[in-house]
């Protein structure tokens, strides 16, 4: 089975096609662009752009690599949605209710966690520590974001 999915027909035709063909068939489906009940047209449109995809043999090997990527991006997104329900998720016994500065203690702590692991396993920690400056606008970023958010909860608690 291994050997099916490692196959390179599999990943540099099959697999693109598909995915090609499926989000212009989608797409197609959801905006009702050429009509109501034109799932044949749709089905040919997807055929022919992923057709025309797979034909042009330079593009696959960018579209695997933003798979990848995005395949990542939605996995770190829902471990961070995750940690963020486990923390400022609402149930009938909320133990941390009343301990509003330790759920935001958490919460920012879950989050440097998931951004520190999503670099140290796509390998972006090696990048972050040759170029120090971009950790330095991060947290100057960081830091210009809270003074806003700061200033904004001021103004919104003196208006009440």
């Amino acid at each position: 089975m291994a050997i099916f999915l490692s196959n390179a027909i599999f990943q540099d035709v099959i697999l693109p096609f598909l995915l090609i063909f499926t989000l212009i068939f989608a797409i197609l489906e959801k905006t009702k662009l050429l009509g109501d009940g034109k799932h044949q047209i749709n089905a040919i449109i997807g055929f022919v752009f992923a057709a025309v995809f797979i034909s042009f043999t330079r593009y696959i090997p960018w579209l695997q690599n933003f798979v990848i990527f995005f395949v990542v991006a939605l996995f770190v997104i829902f471990i961070a949605l995750l940690l963020y329900g486990f923390i400022w998720g609402e149930t009938g016994g909320d133990m941390l209710a009343k301990a509003v500065g330790l759920k935001w203690t958490l919460g920012i702590g879950a989050l440097i966690a998931v951004v520190w692991a999503a670099l140290y396993i796509t390998g972006g920690i090696s990048y972050v520590q040759a170029h120090p400056e971009v950790l330095t606008n991060v947290l100057f970023i960081a830091l210009i974001i809270g003074a806003i958010v700061t200033v904004l909860n001021t103004s919104k608690a003196e208006k009440k």
